[in-house]
């Protein structure tokens, strides 16, 4: 059985095959894109973005095709200011997380804490050491 399979599919029509799903793979991955980008967008009205939607299912390689012409310099600047804002966030999550005090800063603040009375001698020289090891 698995002999008269070899021999009615060969090498040439497996190529094919795989060339067609990865096109169709990648119209998928167009697709989304575009349907993300609709829906991102805010200089348009509800109902535009609905026209877009009817367009890309009636005919759909046709609507992509076409949205990607039309709109392919602003779906550039819509993903040029998400990724800004995704660094932006990210960089302020960093920045609230990452110490910005030096060594010295941070065992004079604790020294500070220790002449208060709001730590003992023992936590002082944790933190201190804390401090120093970077």
């Amino acid at each position: 059985m698995s002999v008269a399979l070899v021999e009615s599919f060969p090498l040439l029509e497996v190529f094919w095959t795989m060339l067609i799903f990865f096109a169709f793979v990648v119209w998928i991955w167009i697709l989304f894109t575009v349907m993300v980008d609709i829906f991102r967008r805010h200089d348009t009205s509800g109902f535009a973005k609905v026209l877009w939607i009817i367009f890309i299912i009636v005919l759909p390689y046709l609507g992509v095709f076409v949205y990607l012409i039309a709109e392919h310099k602003g779906m550039t600047e819509r993903a040029i200011e998400t990724q800004k804002a995704q660094q932006a966030q990210l960089d302020t999550y960093i920045q609230s997380v990452t110490p910005d005090a030096s060594p010295t800063e941070q065992i004079a603040k604790a020294d500070a804490m220790r002449a208060a009375g709001t730590i003992t001698d023992e936590e002082f020289q944790q933190l201190k050491q804390r401090a120093l090891a970077g």
